[in-house]
């Protein structure tokens, strides 16, 4: 059974996006420096040939890996029913700094962008709670605690 990945529609917007842009713009540019590598000729010791094939590689990696997460999407929606949930948008209160989270599948989380996945430690602690809220996640220096100012 293959796994879902749970996506906003924007975030899926932008995983086809980039699909996109390796398979038709990305590949070529990879095409053209194999094809000038490989006319430097000898291979066994060619710098630019590994290098290209070491990008070409790792580029239809992760073109199967977008395919793969693009097939399995499945799109939230945020009902706004009160409670945490895929979608939602959570300002939070941590001592006396205000923090504002999106809570997102796994494969849209950007923390630096305010995106953060369900299934990390913070986003699991809130998933289900109300407004008012308090959730506690600990780490190596010890607990913080986050209280759930708004939910939209």
């Amino acid at each position: 059974m293959e796994k879902k990945h749970y996506l906003t529609q924007e975030g899926l917007e932008k995983l086809k996006g980039e699909l996109e842009y390796l398979k038709n713009t990305k590949r070529r540019e990879i095409a053209q420096k194999l094809k000038k590598a490989i006319s430097f000729g000898d291979l066994s010791e060619n710098a630019a040939y590994s290098e290209a094939k070491d990008a070409q590689a790792f580029l239809e990696g992760r073109i199967l890996e977008l395919k793969k997460i693009i097939g399995s999407a499945e799109i939230v929606q945020n009902h706004k029913r009160g409670k945490v949930e895929l979608g939602s948008q959570v300002l939070l209160r941590c001592g006396q700094e205000e923090l504002s989270f999106q809570i997102v599948g796994d494969a849209e989380s950007d923390p630096l962008k305010g995106r953060i996945s369900h299934k990390s430690p913070l986003g699991q602690a809130l998933m289900e709670k109300k407004e008012g809220s308090i959730v506690r996640i600990k780490n190596p220096d010890g607990a913080v605690e986050y209280k759930i100012i708004k939910i939209s």
